[in-house]
């Protein structure tokens, strides 16, 4: 298979490339040097690398499109230049995708495209499904609506699309790196009451998530890209600081999250209970369910 991947330098796709080992991937990406570097580890001359997409006027030779790409959302405050960043960066790449895929007299069969749980909004102790209905304001719902509804353009009888509402990925790297340094020095603790759900899903099933969803032709629609079981960011908490036998006594008040993070807060105080129910009906396993053995395994490893 043909693949064309987008965000394949990014934490997910650095991840996602070593389970494609099969296949012929095209990486579009800004920096094709840099990428060859970074891709070092799982690229067996099977991957090609491309700096954009307007040198191509067809994906005619393309089986299927996975598509990650965009300005990462939690690392700077959400000014009004980085807010447009975030989402020209998500809707200009995924428009020019599904602009080839229209023009293609033999479109991919499938187009696999990014997303988050941000779109669900505050749904407090509420089990989250695919079917849930989303937010109707917030600028991570704005993001990710206006990008699900570009990708689901390309859908027709010739090309399936799937959503990946992603959780926060644990991984070496990404959001949990963030979150270790105060753990590390002794102060960690949970955010406001802690009560707030965090969706999470361990980097390896992520990757194997979407390369089970390539497979797998049936496979169409929303797919809440979470692990089966949720937990409490004071559950979260205890579970990292015990990872890294350090105390969980400290926690960080509401406000001073607002007047650290902005309005991005919200990403951190957002409860999403969000359960893969779409993704366990077709028959994917988690090899990750639970968190401790995910977090035990992460931190066994080491993060830099």
């Amino acid at each position: 298979m043909h693949i064309l991947l987008t965000g394949g330098t990014g934490f997910i796709g650095c991840e996602l490339v070593k389970h494609l080992t099969g296949h012929k991937i095209t990486v579009c990406t800004r920096s094709p040097k840099r990428a060859r570097e970074k891709l070092r580890h799982a690229d067996f001359s099977n991957i090609n690398y491309i700096s954009t997409l307007s040198t191509l006027s067809d994906l005619n030779n393309i089986d299927a499109v996975i598509n990650l790409a965009g300005e990462p959302i939690v690392q700077k405050r959400w000014s009004n230049a980085q807010k447009d960043k975030i989402c020209s960066s998500r809707w200009q790449l995924t428009q020019q995708i599904v602009d080839l895929i229209k023009a293609s007299s033999s479109p991919p069969s499938c187009l696999i495209s990014g997303s988050a749980v941000g779109i669900y909004g505050n749904k407090k102790n509420q089990h989250v499904y695919e079917n849930t209905p989303t937010a109707s304001h917030g600028f991570p719902y704005l993001v990710c609506k206006k990008w699900e509804d570009i990708a689901n353009e390309a859908e027709s009888s010739q090309t399936r699309v799937c959503i990946l509402r992603t959780g926060i990925v644990i991984g070496n790297g990404g959001a949990l790196k963030t979150m270790l340094l105060p753990f590390k020095i002794g102060i960690g603790g949970k955010l406001g009451n802690g009560e707030q759900y965090m969706p999470w899903i361990h980097i390896q099933d992520e990757a194997r998530a979407i390369a089970y969803l390539l497979k797998n032709s049936k496979a169409s629609g929303i797919f809440n890209l979470t692990a089966p079981h949720p937990v409490t960011n004071k559950v979260f908490s205890q579970a990292l600081a015990q990872g890294l036998n350090r105390p969980c006594i400290f926690s960080s008040p509401k406000w001073l999250m607002k007047l650290v993070m902005g309005e991005s807060s919200q990403l951190v105080f957002d409860s999403v209970r969000a359960k893969p129910k779409h993704l366990t009906e077709i028959g994917f396993i988690f090899t990750f369910s639970h968190l401790e053995p995910a977090l035990k395994q992460v931190l066994h490893h080491g993060l830099d």
